[in-house]
């Protein structure tokens, strides 16, 4: 093929070192527009959720079983990290596991069931109209289906399965189950028929479907697909495959026990939460293992945003162990301990690794889409310069800082404090809004200058 990639930012005016596009993100991947539209719609429901955030900072320094903070958490979830993540995953399973996208056509039909069923589940949440929360959740429910027997029938395509794809399957499963029991929960609080639900604790239920999704869909997906992600934006390559093996076995094995624990409120819950905790380990030393043998010395701030999120899984992992502790009683300090957690694994651990790898994804589906037939016939911008650094250097930092003063603000429910927290961390997406406004606008309107000379250096596969 005739269009290529940039692969430095470091080149003078007039030069272009490029390979053929048949680059590890161009290759078997879809149209631009369908993984755009996943990842804008969730970026509007993160920037919608951090504003809600700030205007009513109880949500977190009060307890989390109100239906306020439940459709918040579902706005986060549903609305920015699923959105995300099925964008994301249209994009990189077809380029992870070399192979073509089962059906982009099913993909679209998806979005509208995924954004009509997410939007309107926060709302009823939010007025507390359960029979409602069942309706609209039975919608994404729809969606879900669409979206796991398209990756399903995408898997069946891939010409050799490996540890990614184990883990990619894994996080279906999980991601099925998932809504499968919310919609039983949410039937459970409407209906006076005999529910299998309605005979466990209702925190415990709402804890394993929590762990159910997180851990199951987002954190086995982030392990799987960072196999295939950080070798290629470090030069790099896995160290180890009977280790990668093993740490998604074993977070198969360590959900599925905490899964059951949780919802039957076991002593053993220390136990499962033990062999996940392995997981993580083994896989933070396969990442390790890979970074230091990565050709690529600099570590780019979207390596470093990814990068420190996996680094937030210690103490996450940490509050995880102590809070499965048999015997802990349900006071204030606990039920904070418990919003702190939460709030640690899906704004710390989860988002910060997916806004990382935003800042690898959108910059090359835009540059694919406006500069790469482009290439050999005019000077195209290499990625790095269709975005500031000093603004994601300045978001790096002001996200931490506010992660960490909104952890701090919440555990020791100063309702004041989280709204400072919050409103670091909305400066933060404000920065990653500008930035990624600005990767958005070559789309619009390309920057193309004339070759200085007709000639072009070209690496030739």
């Amino acid at each position: 093929m005739a269009a290529s990639l940039p692969i430095s930012a470091g080149l003078k005016p007039g030069q272009a070192l490029v390979v053929p596009a048949a680059s590890p993100l161009g290759i078997h991947a879809p149209s631009l527009s369908l993984p755009l539209i996943f990842v804008v719609t969730g970026l509007l429901a993160l920037f919608t959720g951090m504003g809600w955030l700030v205007a009513q900072p109880n949500m977190l320094a009060t307890y989390h079983y109100n239906q306020t903070t439940i459709a918040l958490t579902h706005l986060f979830v549903l609305g920015w990290l699923c959105s995300v993540v099925m964008g994301a995953m249209y994009q990189l399973v077809p380029v992870a596991l070399e192979t073509k996208l089962y059906s982009e056509r099913l993909a679209r039909g998806q979005f509208v069931f995924h954004v009509a069923g997410f939007a309107g589940m926060v709302w009823m949440f939010r007025i507390w109209n359960m029979k409602q929360v069942g309706n609209f959740g039975a919608l994404l429910t729809v969606g879900v289906i669409l979206f796991v027997y398209n990756i399903a029938r995408t898997l069946l395509r891939v010409p050799k399965w490996n540890v990614i794809a184990t883990a990619v399957a894994a996080a279906l499963v999980w991601l099925s189950l998932t809504v499968t029991a919310g919609l039983l929960i949410a039937t459970a609080k409407y209906t006076a028929t005999i529910n299998l639900v309605s005979r466990f604790n209702p925190l415990s239920a709402m804890h394993a479907h929590a762990h159910l999704g997180v851990v199951g869909f987002f954190l086995m997906l982030i392990v799987g697909v960072s196999y295939k992600l950080i070798p290629m934006f470090t030069l790099s390559e896995l160290q180890n495959r009977r280790r990668a093996a093993w740490s998604v076995i074993l977070l198969n094995l360590g959900l599925a026990g905490s899964f059951v624990t949780v919802l039957m409120d076991s002593r053993w819950k220390p136990a499962f939460a033990l062999v996940v905790i392995l997981a993580f380990a083994l896989y933070g030393w396969e990442l390790m293992a890979m970074l230091r043998a990565r050709k690529r010395r600099a570590l780019d701030w979207g390596v470093k945003y990814f990068l420190t999120a996996i680094g937030l899984l210690v103490p996450a992992s940490g509050l995880a162990l102590v809070l499965s502790w048999p015997g802990w009683p349900l006071n204030t300090f606990t039920g904070q301990l418990e919003n702190v957690y939460g709030f640690l694994g899906l704004v710390g651990v989860v988002s910060f690794a997916i806004m990382g790898m935003l800042y690898k994804i959108i910059p090359f589906l835009v540059w694919f889409g406006a500069y790469s037939k482009h290439v050999g016939h005019a000077r195209v911008p290499a990625l790095a310069e269709m975005y500031s650094t000093r603004l994601q250097a300045a978001g790096y930092w002001t996200y931490l800082g506010g992660l960490a003063a909104t952890m701090a603000a919440t555990l020791s429910s100063n309702a004041t404090a989280v709204r400072w927290g919050c409103g670091l961390l909305a400066l933060s997406l404000a920065l990653l809004a500008i930035n990624i406004g600005k990767i958005l606008s070559h789309a619009i309107r390309p920057r193309l200058t004339p070759l200085a000379k007709p000639s072009i250096n070209r690496i030739t596969l």
